[in-house]
């Protein structure tokens, strides 16, 4: 069975994207205005989505049905898989006790929240996020802010407003691999025009995100340290970016960002300490601690909170014996994510067969099997692609190299060296299993929704849709990347649904295309706080599944406000710094 997609099946573009547009809109009304449950809102989008492919756009049933399966098993294995093996981690950590010790430690380093939002979110969580991606970032330090004492709200917006910057890069660079795979441009100049935009959100970013938090006063009353953190990370960004390569970028960002910020954080500190007004207070110096603001948290001078820090010392083994899971976690992530060790797991673990990329590029190593009657049986047109073009559906049954197994063997790993056994460990992990059902449900259906939108061609519709734009396109056409991750939650994705699409369009209106490609990936970025995944993530972690649409509504705003700054910094390297973009360039090696 082989079928054509069609991108305008109503004869007028716009009737034809509104009703390409009614499965987002499905989901989001029910998320976010009638604060339906996660999971039967994923499955109501499904099937709009499902019923708008047959009856509108005239897709076979047994291609829709199939699209959407292989979607709910991409979900299961490589997103779902790591959120449940990230919390799990963190229910042992929490089950030993030894998240109490990590508390008190960071507070040890700084007690207050602006800092600790910064070191957290948006340091570590760019570390996990150039490891692991897929979700993993919120997952794992939405947790951890959870176990620091952050009410599970705090800790899912602000985590979801930190994993902005990073995603271009995340899981060792896939995304910008597959941008120059689906679009034939060199991938060192994509990831060089990549790293001279994203940096400058680096630097907006912390700031936005203490700027959620608290009042214009207190934010700038940690300007420095705001400076350090989003200065050493855009740096290293721009550098590894422009310089090196694209597998590293986030890693050594976070890891710079840290190193860097935790040595500052030594000889400066804020002039008061700023908690939230739901912090518990010890009772022990119950009356060495004085609230002076009410309005949206409370304040303590870095004097008194000495005093509440030393109440509660630990020695160095005790710390470090508490940050061991995480420190587990992050070198099973890190070895999971390399491709040599990646590679040798899948060799011995998954059939084998060739694959030929877009470039003509064989992949190397295993990649699963060909999902029968789907592979190759739909085809792309003109004008999303130049000329017809099929697309693949293989399932990487990759159990083994799934970063989710990384995740979960560092929790098998650090539940026993923290003394718990065999049977311990079973019911743990149970009670996380049961905990995330629902979660995992939304997760897979989400997945489902984006590949029956990709394999229709709806994707292709709503961007084509930007491509109306005019002279205006390089703007708009970041928000098509924006578009991608909303409909998909990953930027790989959107990279693989719109990359050609950009190419191709910004020729034909006289655009650099390493540009707008490149354009594409960090609009993305900004649209990954907003898609329904990320968010069915984040709630999961932070135990508050059914607040989804109070968490939509929240970040929303933050998510186009980012997005547009981009669009601007896009325009600005389209007509004013064309000499910028860079053409020709090689990887150090």
């Amino acid at each position: 069975m082989q079928w054509t997609q069609v991108y305008d099946p109503l004869g007028h573009w716009w009737l034809s994207t509104l009703v390409a547009a009614l499965p987002i809109i499905v989901l989001f009304s029910l998320l976010a205005g009638l604060r339906v449950k996660p999971h039967w809102c994923a499955i109501a989008g499904a099937a709009t989505a499902v019923a708008v492919a047959i009856i509108f756009f005239k897709m076979p049933p047994m291609l829709a049905a199939l699209s959407f399966a292989y979607g709910v098993a991409f979900g299961v294995l490589k997103i779902a898989w790591i959120v449940l093996a990230a919390v799990y981690l963190y229910d042992i950590s929490v089950e030993t006790g030894q998240f109490e010790i990590m508390k008190e430690s960071v507070a040890g380093i700084t007690a207050d929240r602006r800092l600790q939002v910064l070191l957290v979110a948006f340091c570590f969580g760019a570390f996990i996020e150039g490891a692991a991606g897929f979700g993993a970032p919120v997952a794992i330090a939405g947790a951890f802010m959870i176990g620091l004492g952050f009410k599970p709200f705090h800790a899912a917006a602000l985590n979801l407003i930190a994993n902005t910057a990073p995603v271009a890069w995340g899981a060792i660079g896939t995304p910008v691999h597959t941008l120059a795979a689906v679009t034939a441009l060199p991938e060192s100049d994509l990831n060089a025009m990549i790293g001279r935009i994203l940096p400058f959100t680096a630097l907006i970013v912390p700031f936005w995100l203490v700027k959620t938090m608290v009042s214009w006063r207190d934010t700038w009353e940690v300007f420095p340290a705001i400076a350090v953190v989003g200065g050493s990370f855009a740096l290293t960004q721009f550098l590894w970016a422009n310089y090196v390569d694209s597998n590293l970028v986030d890693i050594m960002g976070g890891v710079v960002s840290l190193v860097v910020t935790l040595a500052f954080l030594r000889v400066w500190k804020p002039k008061k300490i700023w908690r939230f007004d739901y912090d518990d207070k010890p009772a022990t110096v119950a009356a060495a601690t004085r609230k002076i603001s009410d309005d949206v948290g409370g304040e303590w001078s870095a004097q008194q909170f000495d005093g509440i820090v030393q109440a509660r010392s630990y020695t160095a083994a005790q710390v470090l014996k508490a940050w061991m899971p995480f420190a587990i976690l992050s070198l099973f992530v890190l070895l999971w994510g390399l491709p040599k060790i990646k590679l040798a797991m899948n060799m011995a673990t998954t059939p084998s067969f060739k694959v030929v990329f877009p470039n003509g590029k064989a992949r190397p190593g295993p990649a699963g099997w060909d999902v029968p009657y789907l592979h190759n049986a739909i085809s792309r047109s003109a004008p999303v692609v130049a000329k017809p073009t099929p697309e693949a559906a293989r399932y990487d049954f990759n159990w083994l190299s799934a970063t989710g197994t990384g995740c979960f063997f560092a929790a098998i790993v650090s539940g026993l060296l923290l003394g718990q056994g065999p049977l311990q460990l079973v019911k743990i992990f149970w009670r996380t299993l049961v905990r995330m059902r629902l979660a995992m449900v939304a997760i897979s259906f989400m997945l489902g929704l984006g590949y029956v939108t990709r394999y229709s061609g709806l994707d292709a519709v709503l961007g084509l849709a930007f491509t109306r734009t005019g002279w205006m396109y390089p703007f708009f056409g970041t928000f098509l990347g924006w578009l991608g991750v909303a409909l998909t939650g990953s930027d790989t994705s959107a990279n693989a649904l719109f990359g050609s699409l950009q190419r191709i369009t910004s020729q034909q209106l006289g655009i650099d295309p390493v540009l707008m490609c490149a354009a594409n990936s960090c609009g993305g970025v900004m649209g990954k706080m907003v898609d329904a995944q990320s968010i069915t993530i984040a709630t999961a972690a932070t135990e508050q599944v059914g607040n989804e649409g109070i968490i939509f509504r929240f970040v929303a705003w933050h998510s186009v406000a980012l997005c547009s700054i981009v669009g601007i910094i896009v325009m600005l390297y389209a007509y004013v710094f064309k000499y910028a973009v860079p053409h020709g360039l090689t990887f150090v090696k």
